[in-house]
C-alpha cells in the first residue's frame, strides 16, 4: 500500500518538482494547476506562455504563431527560448509543476541541461493517458473561441503527438524510470486523486536528492 502524501507542508512538499506528459486535451493544465497549488510551487505552462506571446504580438508570437494554428508542434528552439529563463528561476526558487515542456526527446536532454544550472532535476513524470476519442471530444467541446481546436487541427496535433511524443514517453519510461501512467479518461478529481497516490512511491522526503541522470 503506498505511503499516504503528506500535506503541503510535509516531506513531500519543498521544493517538488513535477513534469505532466500528455496528449492535447488530457487534462494538462488541469491537473497542473491543482498540483502546483497544492505544494505551492510555480504552475508552467509552454502552451500557454506561447499563447501569451501570440496575443501579446511579440516578436517571439509572430514566429510560432503559424505552427499553432495548424497543429504542427513548435520548433525546440522556440519553446526552449519561451521556457529556459523561467523555469531555471522556478528551481530556484523553490519547484514547478511543468506542462508542455519536453514534449520531444531533444527538449527533455535540454530541459536537463536547464536543471543542471539550478541542481535541480525532476522528481517525477506522470503521464495522463486517454483514448484519442476521449481526447477529441473534450477538445471539440471547448473549441469555442480556441483557433487551434478545430476538427481537422485537433486530429493533426493528436497525430503530432503520437508520432513525435511517443519516444520522450519510452525515454522516461525505459532509460529514466521516473514515469508513471495515470488513466485521464476519470473525473479530474480521480485523476488528481490518482497522482497524489503515485507520488510517494517516487518523489523521496526533503533532502534526498532525486535520481540524478536527467529530466
Amino acid at each position: 500500500m503506498a505511503r499516504p502524501l503528506s500535506p503541503v507542508h510535509g516531506p513531500y512538499h519543498r521544493g517538488m518538482r513535477l513534469l505532466l506528459l500528455g496528449a492535447p486535451g488530457s487534462g494538462k493544465g488541469t491537473q497542473a494547476t491543482r498540483l502546483a497549488a497544492h505544494f505551492d510551487v510555480a504552475h508552467l505552462s509552454t502552451g500557454e506562455l506561447l499563447r501569451d506571446e501570440v496575443a501579446r504580438a511579440t516578436p517571439l508570437g509572430e514566429k510560432v504563431v503559424s505552427f499553432m494554428l495548424s497543429g504542427e508542434l513548435v520548433p525546440d528552439e522556440l519553446v526552449e527560448e519561451v521556457i529556459h529563463d523561467r523555469l531555471l528561476a522556478a528551481a530556484r526558487a523553490g519547484g514547478y509543476v511543468l506542462d508542455g515542456f519536453p514534449r520531444t526527446v531533444h527538449q527533455a536532454e535540454e530541459a536537463y541541461k536547464i536543471a543542471r544550472e539550478a541542481g535541480a532535476t525532476v522528481h517525477a513524470v506522470i503521464l495522463l493517458d486517454a483514448p484519442d476519442e476521449v481526447l477529441t471530444e473534450r477538445l471539440l467541446s471547448r473549441a469555442q473561441g480556441r483557433s487551434d481546436d478545430e476538427p481537422d487541427t485537433i486530429r493533426r496535433r493528436l497525430e503530432v503527438y503520437h508520432a513525435i511524443t511517443t519516444p520522450l514517453i519510452d525515454y522516461y519510461r525505459d532509460d529514466r524510470g521516473v514515469l508513471v501512467t495515470v488513466d485521464a479518461s476519470q473525473s479530474p478529481d480521480s485523476v488528481y486523486a490518482a497522482i497524489l497516490d503515485e507520488l510517494p512511491q517516487l518523489v523521496p522526503p526533503v533532502g534526498l536528492e532525486p535520481t540524478p541522470g536527467g529530466f
